[in-house]
């Protein structure tokens, strides 16, 4: 059985594995060494993230995943007083909920590889003009989200890292050392397939320096194998592993 790399989070991880995702570039990468497995939930923050742990993660399994990335961060961030206030989770409650999920999973599989990846930049043009699109003359005028807010849930992300000892990728900030940073985008929150580069080169580089790329393949090359003898590549494979 393969390793399995799960990626959890909200929208922005559900939408991982459409063209040009950063999710399907990350499985294109460890094809033939791991599973990766999506578990992305539209509109989902940390505090509704909890219940999932005990199905996503089953304490007890044989088979933990090899490395977890947990993307949220962009939901708890909604302004209170926006049209994503349902949604909206207190920043303190924010970065306890993720110690809460780091916890469960390494309670599980201490050597599991965890990576927490903050919330993405906020262009709030892009956030009002799609809602127009959407809605038209009905659409509010006050804004759902902002850049600011969404950089304070940033921070409180990068800080727990820190303090667990975890890789972290602070989206938020590496975005926006690009001057057009708003081509990442499509809605002023979502990724755009450039956007989605950014993501998956980010994780790819976490995950080699962490040593994930020497997996081993699952099985033989095919220039391994000798026509006369086919067996004899498979026999070494498996005395291998």
């Amino acid at each position: 059985m393969r390793p399995q790399i799960v990626l959890f989070g909200d929208s922005i991880t559900q939408q991982s594995f459409a063209s040009g995702g950063w999710g399907a570039s990350i499985a294109d990468s460890y094809s033939r060494k791991a599973d990766v497995v999506l578990r992305g939930y539209s509109g989902y923050n940390t505090r509704w993230a909890l219940f999932l742990l005990n199905r996503l993660f089953p304490l007890g399994s044989g088979t933990p995943p090899v490395a977890v990335t947990i993307f949220f961060g962009a939901n708890d961030a909604a302004l209170i007083g926006g049209t994503g206030k349902r949604q909206h989770v207190p920043i303190e409650e924010y970065k306890d909920n993720l110690r809460k999920i780091v916890q469960h999973i390494k309670n599980n599989s201490p050597d599991t590889l965890i990576v927490l990846i903050t919330p993405p930049p906020i262009d709030l043009q892009g956030r009002r003009e799609h809602a127009r699109s959407l809605y038209g003359d009905k659409a509010s005028t006050v804004p759902d989200r902002t850049n600011e807010e969404s950089g304070l849930y940033a921070e409180q992300c990068v800080s727990l890292a820190k303090e667990l000892g975890l890789p972290s990728i602070n989206l938020w900030s590496k975005m926006q050392e690009t001057e057009d940073w708003q081509k990442f985008l499509s809605d002023g929150l979502h990724l755009t397939p450039q956007g989605n580069a950014v993501v998956s080169e980010a994780v790819n580089k976490v995950f080699d320096e962490a040593g994930l790329s020497a997996l081993p393949y699952d099985f033989p090359p095919h220039a391994d194998i000798d026509a006369e003898d086919p067996e004899k590549a498979f026999v070494q494979q498996c005395a291998a592993i």
